[in-house]
């Protein structure tokens, strides 16, 4: 089209033919647009009903689903700011708020490793600080394909190292996170980043355009072609058997400038001259404009000539549909303008004001003096397309749950036990990640007081009390294939178990739930057990879900990935310095298994290293045993009672304790119950465990309080020597352990 496509020429001209198939919108959507409008769509308007509209951003297929978080929330009084905004915030005391938020940048972190990853750090950093906190930390829950498979060489040395080079510049500690291997990831990476922030109860900021007048100013970097469509579109499709359907540019992300904006906006935060923000992410102007609006009390105008670009060739459609990085979208009162520039002009940062605030109910955008949209714009943020899939649980559900992975052939002696815990501890999954995690920075700011290998992240958030905030993630996407509602339960279970683990109060959750296509009737019965197993499970923890990401279309031709429920859990510790670590650090103490060991091996990971076997029903899920299991952690910790602790999930008790006496240089000597054979005791993945060594001194104490309180404590060993010896059985030696643990990673990808 030569000439320009202004709202007055679209009422014009109701038959022109528009791409709106090739932007993603279906049929019977592009016709609720027209019927919206009471006309055909500007192009303008086309491009941003159609990344709005995108499974990425609108939720379409899954808000049906997620509605349940908040029908089943518990009562949480630390809840200050719940789904629907940037992030969630929770109360963890002494007047502070912290605000947390886990995301994907799943399908351009397989197209373009590096900036795919780095651009994931950088937007889930923005959505924190657009909430009026500070950032500082983040984590990664990561899946790759098989490690080794040749692409698996591609993609992760990529993704690490762009999470690695944003985070570090950025000086934010990488604190914790996962990597998983498995061939159903191989064209479908899982790149999910979180982040933290700590704020003042006083400095919470929210996403709305309120008062007539009020000017709209764009801040941050200027506006380029890359992403165009980019996470919007490109994850809201699947990918067919060698490429993406669509493969737009992936973001490009500069930390240096995100540092810039970060320093800009806390100190705009500070003088209090914002009266609403939002960060621009996925889908760019189009959502930061519309949700503003949408949120706040009146319309808005914006010139769209005015936004800084770095291609003066881009179209509006363009402009709007852009998702270049580092970009904020401010609020700012008439008296507050030239303090906000003055700011942002010490700091570097561009600043335009592009628009105001008006007390009309239309979003209107102009193009040098020609009105180019002119939209409700709640139509576009929060009032897009709502489907109810078809879901129906797959005719071989039954025959994968009856594939019992306890009939699968066991040890026979302590030859082949001990051969076998070997190849355990140095199989990808249960191997040492160290070359990867040693690429992150973890301590910087000097405030982490716990990082990976840890059960969890914490950082002390305050340095006159040291109170501080822990968090944890966790998904098994083998669980989740065998029974998704039990899956999603566990991994919110291991992810609870680990903040309390390290002697922290679990608050509150965030997820990222990654699922393969929803037109898939059998990936949509996936979803929709996930989210009422979750939803089921936070009612109970009392752990309310505040807020999170759902990645749809993870999936090459036929082939969906596992169902991967991520979760993030948040708690808050008094005193950092009772924090309790991983490492069996003290000869002489006592070791005690605490919980219920049964004979569960469905989706264990010995029955995947081992026999290369899925089938069977993951561990039974005790969420009062896990909420009991906690509160003795946590207590215990405060007490003094214990000196270490480790839950017990992926790999058993024996990696829980391999894993232990190699970060304290300890060995242990450990005694089979006589309830149980070797194997069950090792290799057994029940839920609702852990692994604690007790001071000889406070054994009587410890001991009586879990009596007291009936959950089961067995004294399994003693901290001791330099050899895991499991008596009568095997013993192997902590440097046969350690060459083992660490050498799979770097030969792998190194």
């Amino acid at each position: 089209m030569t000439t320009l496509d202004t709202v007055k020429h679209a009422a014009e001209t109701p038959d022109s033919e528009q791409p709106w198939k090739e932007l993603g919108l279906k049929e019977d959507e592009y016709a609720r647009v027209r019927e919206i409008l009471g006309r055909r769509p500007t192009g303008a308007e086309l491009a941003m009903y159609s990344v709005m509209w995108s499974e990425h951003c609108s939720y379409k297929s899954s808000k049906v689903h997620l509605k349940q978080f908040g029908e089943k929330a518990p009562k949480n009084d630390a809840m200050l700011v719940g789904i629907g905004e940037n992030a969630g915030v929770v109360d963890v005391g002494q007047g502070y708020a912290v605000t947390f938020k886990v995301e994907s940048h799943n399908h351009p972190s397989y197209i373009e490793p590096y900036q795919g990853a780095a651009t994931g750090v950088g937007g889930i950093v923005r959505d924190i600080l657009a909430m009026g906190a500070r950032p500082v930390a983040v984590v990664d829950p990561l899946r790759f394909g098989a490690a080794d498979h040749p692409d698996t060489r591609r993609v992760l040395p990529g993704v690490v190292a762009g999470i690695g080079g944003y985070g570090n510049c950025l000086g934010l500690p990488n604190i914790g996170g996962e990597v998983v291997f498995d061939s159903c990831y191989q064209g479908n990476p899982l790149v999910n980043a979180g982040c933290i922030g700590v704020m003042k109860h006083e400095d919470i900021h929210l996403a709305k355009a309120s008062g007539p007048g009020n000017k709209v100013i764009l801040y941050g970097a200027r506006t380029g072609g890359d992403g165009i469509g980019g996470v919007s579109v490109l994850a809201s499709e699947t990918f067919d058997d060698t490429k993406p359907t669509k493969r737009p540019a992936v973001q490009v992300g500069d930390p240096f400038q995100e540092k810039l904006l970060i320093e800009c906006t806390l100190e705009i935060f500070q003088e209090k001259l914002v009266a609403g923000i939002q960060d621009l992410g996925g889908a760019g102007l189009s959502c930061a404009t519309s949700e503003l609006a949408s949120a706040g009390s009146g319309g808005m105008r914006v010139d769209l000539e005015k936004v800084h670009l770095r291609d003066a060739t881009l179209s509006p459609e363009e402009i709007l549909m852009s998702e270049s990085q580092e970009r904020m979208c401010a609020i700012v009162e008439p008296e507050h303008v030239d303090r906000f520039l003055e700011i942002c002009e010490k700091w570097d940062v561009i600043a335009t004001v592009i628009g105001e605030v008006t007390d009309g109910e239309r979003l209107e955008i102009f193009w040098h003096g020609e009105q180019i949209v002119d939209v409700p714009p709640r139509t576009v943020a929060h009032e897009g397309p709502v489907y109810h899939r078809p879901f129906e649980r797959p005719s071989w559900q039954d025959a994968l749950q009856a594939d019992d992975a306890g009939k699968l052939p066991r040890p026979k002696d302590g030859a082949e036990l001990r051969e076998q815990v070997l190849k355990l501890v140095g199989s990808p999954n249960q191997a040492s990640k160290a070359w990867i995690t040693d690429q992150y920075d973890r301590f910087v700011q000097g405030n982490t007081v716990l990082a990976q290998p840890e059960d969890a992240g914490m950082v002390r958030i305050d340095e006159e009390s040291n109170l501080g905030v822990a968090m944890a993630t966790d998904g098994n996407g083998r669980y989740a294939k065998l029974d998704p509602y039990a899956g999603a339960q566990l991994a919110l279970a291991e992810a609870y178990r680990n903040v309390a683990a390290t002697g922290a109060k679990p608050l509150a959750v965030s997820d990222c739930l990654n699922f393969g296509s929803p037109e898939d009737p059998a990936v949509m019965w996936q979803f929709a057990e996930a989210t009422r197993g979750l939803a089921d499970a936070c009612f109970t923890l009392g752990t309310p879900v505040t807020g999170g990401n759902v990645s749809l279309y993870n999936q090459t031709g036929d082939a969906a990935i596992h169902p991967t429920p991520v979760v993030a859990v948040l708690g808050v510790i008094d005193d950092v310095n009772r924090r309790t670590p991983v490492a069996f650090a003290e000869e002489g103490q006592l070791l005690y298994l605490l919980g219920d060991t049964k004979e569960e091996f469905g989706g264990s990971a010995w029955s995947e290293v081992v026999h290369q076997h899925l089938g069977g029903l993951p561990p039974a899920v005790d969420l009062d045993r896990e909420r009991l299991l906690g509160e003795i952690l946590i207590s215990a910790s405060r007490d003094g009672m214990i000196d270490a602790a480790h839950d017990l999930s992926d790999g058993g008790l024996v990696q829980a304790v391999v894993e232990s006496c190699l970060r304290g240089g300890n060995g242990a000597r450990l005694v089979v119950p006589e309830s149980l054979d070797a194997f069950t005791f090792l290799f057994s993945e029940s839920a609702g465990r852990a692994i604690v060594s007790v001071p000889r001194s406070e054994e009587l104490r410890f001991t009586d309080m879990c009596g007291a309180r009936g959950l089961p404590a067995t004294r399994i060993g003693v901290v001791d020597g330099d050899t895991v010896d499991v008596q009568g059985e095997f013993s192997v030696s902590l440097e046969e352990l350690r060459t083992t643990h660490e050498a799979t990673i770097p030969a792998l990808l190194a």
